[in-house]
């Protein structure tokens, strides 16, 4: 899919069918005196249902249905005969989709399992044909219930890409180079920031067949909480990662202040993301050599000496296993945590 197609927030106007009529008939049939009432209850309006599928990676199928509306049950008849209920609207959407009443901007429900329904708006119910109100006072009830209008509601969705590991760095940090290597993905690279413009997901085949999901986002630059750059629009697509993948180039002037700026800024986003297991990787480490690389080890050591690093290179092919092998551990401690 191309970039262009990739969307992550839209709002909807749902509208449920309006439940049907209830039948005031009065049975008139010949040889039977006093038929009495016969009058059938109104069908169900129909549902608007979301539905999750693990095939679908984007809202663009919504982008141009901004308005969902299910039928109308149909009206009861005679012979007791009970109108058709309305059809339900169905709309699927991706894996990690949160829905969102418009209004008040509450978490309605997340979509995080396949097939997974979630009814938006009901349909109303169908009014009761006379033949209910039938009694020995009131033998022949001339009058049936309505059916109840249908639910209205203005949603909006979006999309939290469900991966493992999240990347996050700077523009032309190497983030797009790093994916296109390590996974099947193909995002656009290019010498220029802000290449990436929406996020890409890639599968990284790992030991005897596992694998594990990567998502990588566009770039953060310093205040992007200000809107800066691309702001935060992108950065809930790692809220559900486990671990943070903090890509930094061996070039940098200070990888500790890049570091310490990333990291400030997705504080500033949501603190409960600085609760991920973290692992940094120094890009472009094909530009060091042994000395540099021990020197600026040792500075790692003493920045981070609890976190996790590797230097890698995705254009020399340096590195990648031992970033695998990292990244696997890391994932599987997380999951044993849990």
């Amino acid at each position: 899919m191309t970039e262009g197609n990739f969307v992550d927030y839209i709002k909807l106007h749902l509208k449920s069918g309006n439940g049907g009529k209830g039948s005031a008939h009065l049975r008139r049939e010949k040889y039977i005196p006093k038929g009495g009432p016969d009058g059938g209850d109104g069908g169900r309006g129909g549902h608007v249902i979301f539905k999750a599928n693990k095939d679908l990676w984007t809202l663009f199928h919504l982008k141009f249905k901004r308005h969902l509306k299910a039928t109308h049950g149909e009206h009861g008849s005679k012979q007791t005969s009970t109108g058709a209920d309305g059809e339900d609207q169905y709309v699927e959407v991706p894996l990690g989709t949160v829905i969102r009443d418009t209004n008040t901007n509450e978490v309605i429900k997340e979509m995080t399992e396949h097939e997974e329904e979630y009814i938006a708006v009901e349909g109303g119910m169908g009014g009761k044909g006379n033949a209910h109100f039938k009694s020995s006072t009131n033998q022949t009830p001339r009058f049936a219930q309505p059916g109840i209008p249908g639910e209205e509601k203005d949603i909006t969705l979006e999309l939290k890409l469900l991966a493992d590991v999240g990347l996050v760095g700077f523009p032309n940090a190497g983030k797009s180079t790093l994916l296109s290597v390590i996974t099947a993905a193909k995002p656009k690279i290019a010498n220029y920031e802000f290449t990436t413009l929406k996020p890409n997901l890639g599968i990284v085949e790992y030991r005897n067949y596992k694998t594990f999901v990567v998502a990588d986002i566009p770039g953060i630059i310093e205040g992007a909480a200000e809107g800066k750059g691309l702001g935060y629009r992108f950065l809930r697509h790692i809220e559900r990662n486990s671990t943070l993948l903090f890509l930094i180039p061996a070039d940098a002037p200070s990888v500790k202040e890049q570091y310490e700026i990333l990291l400030d800024e997705l504080r500033r986003y949501n603190p409960e993301l600085l609760d991920k297991s973290r692992v940094i990787a120094i890009s472009k480490g094909d530009l060091l050599d042994e000395e540099l690389k021990a020197e600026l080890a040792q500075e790692l050591e003493d920045a981070f000496g609890n976190i996790p690093h590797v230097f890698i290179s995705s254009i020399a092919q340096q590195g990648l296993m031992e970033l695998k092998d990292l990244l696997w551990k890391t994932l599987n401690e997380d999951k044993a945590a849990d």
